[in-house]
C-alpha cells in the first residue's frame, strides 16, 4: 500500500515552478504576479492566504496582499478587481473565500477576468474545462489530479467515482478524470446505496465534509482513495475516509493532513504561471 506524499510531490512542483520562473524572468525580462484579496478577519483564510505569500516568494513570484475590514462595501471591492484585471504586472487574481454575507460570491467572481481567474471559478473557466478547452483549473481538484497521475499515469478505462459535487471539488475532479477517459460517477449525500456505489470504484476521490465517512468495506482491494475532507474533531485532524480501515484494502491513499492540502497551494502557484504564460502569446 502507497501513502501518497502530498507534501513532497508539492514540493517538487514547487521546485519545477521556481525553475520555471527562472527561466521566465531571463527570456522576458518580467516575472508572473499574483494578487490575493483578503476580506475580513477570518483565521482560517488568514492563515491559507499568508502561505500563499510564502510559497509565491520562494518561487520568485511578485506577490500581494489586498486587505479589507469586514465591512468594505461590495463596490470598493469589485472596484479594486477593475483595477486588478487592468494591470499588465498582474498575472492572477485570487479573491479568499469565504466572503461576508453583505458581499456577492458570484458578482465578485464574474468581475474577475477570466484570463487572471487562477482559482478557475469563472463561468468562463467552468466551460472551457467541461468543453475540453484550454482553462484554468481549480486548484484542489487539479493537485488531487497530480497525485492520481503520478500512482497511476495510465487512467483510461478506470472506473472513478466522485463522492461529492461541489463547484470547487466535485464537479471539476469529474471532467478532469472523463479528459483521461475514465468512466466516471458521481455520488453525494442524496445517493442511495453509497457505499455499493464506492465498492465499484478503481479510483475514490472523497469530497464531502463528514468525518470519516468512508469506511474500510466500501473500498475493494486495489483501490486509489484521495481524500480532500478536512475535518476537526476532538482527536484532531480527519478526513472524509477512515484512514486506519481504508489502508489495509487501498492501493494507494491519501492523508490527512499532509496529502492533498499541501498540493492546493502548489497548483495556485502553477496556475498563475500558467495565465503568464497565456498572457503572452
Amino acid at each position: 500500500m502507497i501513502i501518497i506524499d502530498g507534501k513532497k510531490t508539492a514540493a517538487d512542483l514547487r521546485l519545477n515552478l521556481k525553475t520555471e520562473v527562472d527561466n521566465l524572468k531571463k527570456k522576458f525580462d518580467k516575472v508572473p504576479g499574483l494578487t490575493v484579496i483578503l476580506i475580513g478577519e477570518y483565521a482560517p483564510s488568514k492563515i491559507y492566504v499568508r502561505n500563499k505569500e510564502k510559497s509565491a516568494a520562494e518561487i520568485g513570484l511578485k506577490s500581494e496582499i489586498v486587505k479589507y475590514p469586514e465591512t468594505v462595501d461590495e463596490k470598493t471591492v469589485l472596484k479594486k478587481i477593475y483595477e486588478l484585471n487592468q494591470d499588465d504586472t498582474v498575472s492572477g487574481i485570487l479573491v479568499q473565500l469565504p466572503l461576508p454575507e453583505h458581499i456577492d460570491n458570484k458578482k465578485v467572481i464574474d468581475a474577475i477576468n477570466p484570463s487572471k481567474d487562477v482559482d478557475g471559478f469563472h463561468p468562463n473557466n467552468v466551460g472551457n474545462l467541461s468543453s475540453g478547452y484550454e482553462s484554468s483549473i481549480p486548484c484542489t481538484p487539479l493537485g488531487c489530479y497530480l497525485l492520481i497521475k503520478n500512482v497511476e499515469p495510465n487512467l483510461s478505462g478506470k472506473k472513478a467515482v466522485v463522492l461529492g459535487r461541489s463547484n470547487l471539488n466535485g464537479k471539476p475532479m469529474t471532467q478532469l478524470l472523463l479528459k483521461e477517459n475514465c468512466t466516471v460517477t458521481i455520488t453525494h449525500s442524496k445517493t442511495k446505496n453509497l457505499k455499493e456505489e464506492c465498492l465499484k470504484a478503481d479510483i475514490l476521490v472523497v469530497a464531502v465534509g463528514i468525518p470519516k465517512l468512508v469506511k474500510g468495506d466500501w473500498v475493494k482491494k486495489g483501490t486509489i482513495v484521495i481524500d480532500v475532507g478536512i475535518n476537526k474533531t476532538d482527536k484532531g485532524i480527519v478526513g472524509d475516509v477512515d484512514f486506519d480501515e481504508v489502508s489495509k484494502s487501498a492501493k494507494a491513499i491519501t492523508p490527512v493532513p499532509g496529502g492533498v492540502g499541501p498540493m492546493t497551494i502548489a497548483c495556485l502557484l502553477k496556475n498563475t504561471i500558467e495565465c503568464f504564460k497565456r498572457s503572452l502569446v
